[in-house]
């Protein structure tokens, strides 16, 4: 028996240009597609991490004027403490040391700004950019401790100063307990320190980086308060001009 061998069948590979062209705006739009959503995600995720970075600087920012705030208030302290026990040992110089005790008296007149803090807080928006747990109670505890500094100390020295009858004179000085706001403020101050070190190594945040961001905002700061100082000096100029002139009268006047 001879063997019969079948000859394949031969499939038609022929595609109609028709169907070429539509595979390949297929293949096209599947590829736009895939591109312009991988490279939307890619956009998104960097814009995320740059926003939240800039959040986070400008949180330690804000920790670095308060904490300069609060060494002002430790030196003052420090130096009024000294002065009350100096004058305590010899009242007769009261009169040539009192002037000693001028930078702790002007701190009535110091308080925190709070607007950072309430973007913070108040902002859903902020704490869903951060996105991380351990460096928003640090925040929190940093401002916690703010409000607390400022009840305990600041609130109760002012009370103190302006409560004086007949001003700040030898009798007066020792009913205010220097020593005590200076001990106060140094805990505190080693306390803000302290979590701000952390906040920064926590965030990968560089000395370097944090210090050309906050010069940056120092300069934005000092142009807003330049337009002010301008107007106050032609002011001045205004003023002197008007006495110049008011004498320039009184002489004609004799």
């Amino acid at each position: 028996m001879k063997n019969q061998f079948k000859t394949p069948k031969i499939i038609n590979t022929n595609i109609s240009s028709d169907m070429k062209q539509f595979l390949l705006t297929l293949l096209a739009t599947t590829i736009s597609i895939v591109l312009t959503f991988g490279t939307s995600a890619i956009i998104e995720k960097h814009q995320k991490k740059a926003a939240k970075k800039e959040m986070v600087m400008m949180i330690i920012y804000d920790f670095d004027k308060t904490i300069e705030q609060v060494q002002v208030a430790d030196s003052a302290f420090r130096l009024a403490s000294k002065t009350e026990r100096e004058i305590a040992l010899h009242p007769e110089y009261f009169d040539s040391l009192q002037i000693r005790l001028y930078p702790a008296i002007t701190l009535i007149s110091n308080e925190f700004s709070e607007t950072t803090e309430k973007i913070f807080s108040s902002n859903i928006e902020t704490v869903n950019t951060i996105s991380d747990v351990n460096f928003i109670n640090e925040v929190s505890s940093f401002y916690n401790m703010r409000h607390l500094y400022q009840d305990l100390a600041m609130n109760v020295f002012k009370e103190e100063i302006t409560g004086l009858q007949g001003g700040l004179h030898l009798e007066t000085l020792f009913d205010i307990d220097f020593p005590s706001y200076y001990l106060t403020t140094r805990s505190f101050l080693e306390s803000f320190i302290d979590i701000r070190n952390r906040c920064i190594q926590m965030m990968n945040i560089s000395e370097e980086e944090q210090k050309k961001f906050s010069e940056q905002h120092i300069k934005s700061e000092n142009k807003k308060n330049g337009s002010v100082d301008e107007q106050i000096i032609m002011e001045m100029y205004e003023a002197e001009e008007i006495i110049e002139q008011a004498k320039e009268k009184l002489k004609q006047g004799k």
